[in-house]
């Protein structure tokens, strides 16, 4: 639905709705067809090492649609326990995809009811199940506890994520950039002190900002000396457009960019444009030249605040945020969710920020235009939140202080390793029969 919706927007693209949401939906149901298929090779029975074949087999395929082509992670079956972050804190250890792997096999455990095996060997088998369920309900319910009683970093200047809630038209028409910038300001009030002012993805182009010259003073003399602002801005360098994040001081002189690594396919760029564009096809978001994709993400700093940034859904990719070994304060999630319309889609997108904080043991920051902006501590919980509706800003003066965790080193070769272990218990379980 909300892919659908987002051809809305361009008619060039308003053929392609009907296409998109008979296409797309099929395109994925291959990945479900593929492990339904593969079973029916393993000789499937009513024993435990089924179970256990079943489980694996549809976490890979779940593990090779989340990274084959590109990869799209959305809505795995682990992410069912979203609201219970207690039984979340092992992802900081094993991951999504390792989780998701679990998570399948104890939601196929209660099938062994059924199995032509006694009484007692059932309900110790489900018994021991509730026990592993319980004692990582504790873990986890001990690590938050623990981690609410922990100094936290203080965060000098202040940052206030601002969410404007700009209707996704206005990007498609001309407008000044004046107006934009007091309204961003507006939403920022009161401006009084030192901040760092954040505000979401594709606000402005480097183009727009030059022009501010006309309408400088106005805008730069409602910030303090010591004030940035970091905002979402499409920079075009003549060869290549990025979809960018940059910190500019108040004089809004650039002093450090990001540029998006990992871009949406037809949102960002269109495959095969040589080709296509030749039928009046583009990208989905304004302009018709695709965004280029960087490969660096490194760590940026504002005085002695560090944060890793990601560009809207680059958040959705476990185990691929960033090869950088330095440590840092916060992850930075800048976003437009307007492209889902009024659909599931900016909750489902805004999830996986709670996956990501505890798998990297970091808070995440996350401002979006048309979603959910909200400061996610580093084991998931919600600290400050602004709903799909709701304009305004959360001011942020503390995080909670970063380590490395277990997963954040090794990635998804946890997942990997467990995967052999199912392996050799399912070869482990047919020589013992």
């Amino acid at each position: 639905y909300w892919i659908s919706n987002s051809l809305k927007y361009d008619e060039n693209f308003e053929n392609l709705i009907i296409l998109s949401i008979l296409l797309i939906p099929s395109l994925l149901s291959l990945f479900y067809g593929l492990f339904s298929y593969l079973l029916k090779f393993f000789n499937i029975k009513m024993n435990f090492s089924s179970i256990l074949i079943f489980s694996l087999s549809f976490s890979v395929v779940e593990y090779l649609r989340g990274t084959i082509l590109g990869g799209f992670p959305w809505n795995l079956i682990t992410f069912s326990l979203v609201n219970i972050i207690s039984s979340l804190q092992i992802l900081s250890f094993i991951g999504t995809y390792s989780l998701n792997l679990l998570v399948i096999t104890f939601y196929t455990l209660p099938i062994i009811i059924f199995f032509n095996v006694k009484n007692l060997r059932k309900y110790t088998i489900l018994l021991l199940a509730v026990l592993i369920l319980s004692i990582n309900i504790y873990y986890g319910l001990n690590k938050i506890e623990q981690a609410e009683n922990k100094p936290k970093k203080i965060i000098s200047p202040s940052i206030k994520l601002v969410s404007p809630k700009f209707n996704i038209e206005r990007f498609f028409v001309d407008e000044p950039i004046e107006d934009k910038i007091n309204e961003l300001f507006q939403n920022s009030y009161p401006l009084d002190k030192d901040l760092i002012l954040v505000y979401p993805e594709g606000i402005t182009n480097i183009g727009e900002i030059n022009q501010l010259e006309n309408d400088f003073d106005n805008i730069s003399n409602q910030l303090t000396d010591n004030s940035k602002i970091i905002l979402g801005i499409t920079f075009d360098d003549g060869e290549k457009i990025f979809n960018s994040l940059a910190v500019f001081n108040k004089e809004f002189e650039i002093e450090d960019k990001y540029n998006k690594n990992k871009l949406v396919p037809f949102g960002e760029f269109l495959p095969l444009e040589k080709f296509l564009s030749k039928f009046g096809l583009k990208k989905i978001t304004h302009g018709y030249k695709s965004f280029s994709s960087s490969t660096e993400r490194n760590i940026l700093s504002i005085g002695e605040i560090s944060f890793l940034p990601l560009i809207c859904y680059e958040i959705i990719f476990s185990g691929a945020l960033t090869k950088n070994t330095d440590n840092y304060d916060f992850i930075l999630n800048i976003s437009e969710d307007g492209w889902f319309g009024n659909s599931i889609g900016p909750v489902q997108h805004f999830s996986h920020s709670i996956f990501r904080s505890i798998e990297e043991g970091k808070d995440i920051l996350r401002v979006a235009n048309n979603g959910i902006s909200a400061h996610v501590n580093s084991n998931g919980k919600i600290n400050k939140m602004l709903d799909t509706t709701e304009k305004g800003s959360i001011e942020i003066n503390s995080v909670s202080k970063a380590f490395p965790t277990f997963f954040s080193i090794y990635g998804n070769k946890i997942f990997f390793f467990l995967a052999f272990i199912y392996i050799s218990l399912i070869f482990l379980f047919k020589k013992l029969k």
